[in-house]
């Protein structure tokens, strides 16, 4: 006699569940992190919208829930939308989820939110696991104030306009990012944030978990040589804090802020990088960093 799964053993659910959009959190990783109120309504909907109903079939089997499927993803979100609202709209019950983790962070779904609340449905979220929370939680970081990036453009002119756009974001700094753009991205952070605190997570909540903790410069060098498998999020300190400086150092401030912006000006940035990278170093203003770095230059190179 083959014994059941615990996996499929949990109380029923206290209430029928209710018509509307019911947004799902399903586990980034171990299955077991899978909450009762996740399954309960994944076991009711009358249709259960997925990105890829391969994966979502092998959760709900794995739990012993058999559910009407619809695909759901970036390459047919404007055909099935109309469809899902109207199944809304006949009274139905759905259930969206993301592969892993929580809907509508880097994954599609807000364009069916929002157009279930304009036509007046009832939408709840079922909350649950999310990468760049449980990143956020382990790399020792400040968890006060953060910002959540989500994935930088693949290509390297766009990826630094996006991350000098960060440079001055006082908070906490979470990414999503790709095993064979790893090194990229961190070499282009470095460059910018200087060496900033940050940590790399990868395969969370499953078996090979790892997380590294360092300077940014050093990560970078870390994946160098092989591009790291699995689900990555890397998290990064925010602006350092002025006011946490040491105000011994602060006289000799002005001279040690001029070599570093007069360094990466001789070294070929242009001023905005320079002053991108100086600030997201210095937490000095990227305003008054640009504005010196436009008057060293114009020494360095005065007009004719």
């Amino acid at each position: 006699m083959t014994e059941p799964s615990h996996e499929a053993a949990h109380p029923p659910p206290a209430v029928p569940l209710a018509p509307g959009l019911h947004l799902v959190a399903t586990p980034i990783g171990n299955l077991r992190d899978i909450t009762l109120r996740a399954l309960d309504t994944l076991a009711q909907a009358d249709i259960v919208a997925c990105e890829d109903t391969r994966v979502t079939g092998r959760l709900l089997a794995h739990f012993g829930i058999e559910a009407r499927l619809r695909a759901y993803n970036d390459h047919n979100a404007a055909r099935q939308r109309p469809a899902i609202i109207e199944a809304l709209n006949a009274g139905n019950s759905v259930a969206l989820v993301s592969d892993a983790g929580s809907p509508l962070v880097s994954d599609p779904g807000y364009r069916l939110v929002r157009a279930a609340i304009a036509a007046g449905h009832r939408v709840e979220a079922v909350p649950g696991p999310t990468a760049a929370i449980a990143a956020l939680q382990v790399s020792g970081l400040p968890t006060d104030r953060f910002r959540f990036v989500g994935f930088l453009a693949p290509k390297d002119a766009k990826r630094r306009r996006q991350i000098e756009a960060l440079a001055g974001e006082p908070g906490t700094l979470i990414f999503y990012e790709s095993g064979p753009r790893l090194a990229a991205s961190l070499r282009a952070m470095a460059n910018i944030f200087g060496d900033r605190p940050a940590a790399v997570a990868r395969e969370l909540t499953k078996r090979y978990e790892e997380v590294r903790r360092g300077a940014l410069p050093d990560l970078a060098a870390a994946w160098e040589s092989a591009a790291p498998k699995g689900e990555i999020v890397v998290v990064v300190a925010g602006r350092p804090d002025e006011a946490a400086r040491d105000p011994d150092a602060d006289a000799a401030f002005g001279e040690d802020l001029d070599a570093m912006i007069r360094a990466r000006i001789e070294a070929g940035g242009s001023l905005s990088s320079v002053a991108a990278a100086v600030a997201g170093q210095t937490g000095t203003p990227r305003r008054t960093v640009y504005q010196r770095a436009l008057a060293l230059s114009r020494r360095r190179n005065p007009p004719a």
